[in-house]
């Protein structure tokens, strides 16, 4: 594996830099693709001069562009989208057209360049309404946002390729994913950062609703392990599927802010003293979310060594270097 090449759209991102970074690490040539208008190029400087990492800078929106990525790839990983459950009922045409649009068109060209397999970001949206817990794949229920449409639809298109073309995807539901080079900043920054950056700067931070909603909070690290087992996975059974990526285990906004504010007390004595806001529950919202993991342990060898706790601690000392 270590010649092969690898092509990660979204790369320029927090979870696709992340893997540029770990993959170039491992050995293997990676492609970049992005449009920037997420992901940031500070988020490449660490590896940006690497005689195997290319940087294609391309919408997949365009056809011509993801041409241009896919040619010579053995590998896709898809991050690309544009995320956000607020954004997307804010305005549902865009996100469709990347999330979906997009989506079908590097599906498309990689199965045309004869990619071997194509892995994917999907999302724990997708569950919905379902109200069982944990989270088992095969069970589901509508969705609660335009984002979340998008994502199952992304889950249809790769099960027909797949069952159609003969190209091998593997979806990746990513539970909440936090770490390294998230942006805190923007109207729909991840909720882990923009509380680190609140408290740093003795801000009140705002939880929506009562705090008792509960998030499988998942460290990047685990993403990263997910991705790579999700490419180098020969077990025939694993592929042409979906699985839950988390660490199978449940934190709610209260607690999530009373573990910061410990941890960060060390550095300032005086975050402990901050009040927290509450405001109205935001729509769209799933009330809680817990993953099963027996599948991706079973099938692919998934074994996260990151609890939310354990990854906030890491987290934070790069929040404090950076933030």
């Amino acid at each position: 594996m270590t010649k092969k090449k690898i092509l990660i759209t979204g790369g320029a991102g927090f979870i696709g830099s992340n893997l540029c970074e770990y993959l170039l690490d491992m050995g293997y040539e990676v492609t970049c693709m992005d449009n920037f208008a997420t992901g940031k190029e500070e988020n490449l400087i660490s590896f940006k001069h690497n005689p195997r990492f290319r940087l294609i800078v391309g919408d997949i929106r365009n056809l011509d562009d993801c041409r241009k990525a896919c040619e010579g790839a053995d590998y896709v990983l898809h991050q690309a989208a544009l995320g956000s459950v607020p954004r997307s009922i804010k305005d549902p045409f865009t996100t469709n057209e990347v999330n979906i649009s997009g989506f079908l068109n590097i599906l498309a060209t990689a199965c045309a360049a004869k990619v071997k397999r194509f892995v994917y970001a999907a999302s724990s949206s997708t569950y919905g309404d379902s109200a069982s817990l944990p989270k088992v794949e095969d069970l589901i229920g509508k969705p609660l946002s335009p984002y979340a449409i998008t994502k199952y639809v992304n889950e249809l298109y790769a099960d027909v390729f797949a069952r159609s073309y003969g190209i091998e995807c593997i979806g990746l539901r990513y539970f909440n994913v936090f770490g390294r080079r998230q942006d805190p900043n923007g109207a729909y920054a991840a909720v882990i950062p923009k509380f680190v950056m609140q408290l740093m700067r003795r801000e009140s931070p705002v939880i929506n609703g009562d705090g008792e909603y509960s998030r499988d909070f998942t460290y990047i690290d685990n993403v990263i392990q997910a991705n790579y087992l999700a490419i180098t996975t020969e077990n025939p059974q694993a592929v042409n599927t979906v699985y839950n990526i988390a660490y199978g285990e449940r934190t709610n906004l209260n607690q999530l802010v009373q573990y910061l504010k410990e941890y960060l007390s060390a550095f300032d004595s005086e975050v402990t003293n901050i009040e927290v806001i509450h405001g109205p529950n935001r729509s769209g919202d799933i009330p809680h979310s817990l993953a099963c993991i027996d599948k991706a342990r079973r099938l692919l060898g998934y074994n996260p060594q990151y609890s939310a706790r354990r990854g906030l601690k890491e987290a934070l000392s790069w929040y404090r270097d950076n933030l």
